[in-house]
């Protein structure tokens, strides 16, 4: 069975989307920890980051790089922090979140539920910045 994340990919559920390109995808999470937060997938689904082909790795880093350094100009924040977990949806994705400290980072503080236009939103000012 398809992962939620490959029906967003395949268009199946509705998604926010940053980015895409031919290996991968970068679209707003529905429960951010902080404004901004994305989320960055490979097309391919597979469980475990530490499965992925060497260049699809690679690729996610830097997509995930050029993400973080939108962020920080679209949000003015001090940093983007990047957190491979893994353990709700079994297909590799990476946080990249906006974040001025530790609090910002924190799991526990995800939204349950945000407003599609704030997700639009924040995707708009980070795309101005890829």
């Amino acid at each position: 069975m398809a992962s939620v994340f490959t029906k967003i990919i395949d268009g199946d559920l509705p998604g926010t989307f940053v980015h895409r390109d031919e290996l991968a995808v970068a679209i707003m999470t529905i429960n951010p920890i902080n404004t901004g937060h994305v989320l960055v997938i490979p097309r391919v689904e597979i469980d475990r980051w530490t499965d992925l082909p060497i260049e699809v790795a690679h690729h996610l880093v830097t997509l995930a790089h050029r993400i973080g350094n939108a962020q920080i100009r679209a949000f003015g924040c001090q940093r983007a922090a990047l957190i491979i977990a893994g353990f709700e949806v079994p297909h590799v994705h990476l946080h990249v979140i906006p974040a001025d400290s530790l609090d910002h980072v924190s799991f526990e503080n995800a939204a349950r539920t945000v407003d599609p236009a704030d997700l639009a939103s924040a995707a708009q000012r980070i795309s101005q910045h890829l």
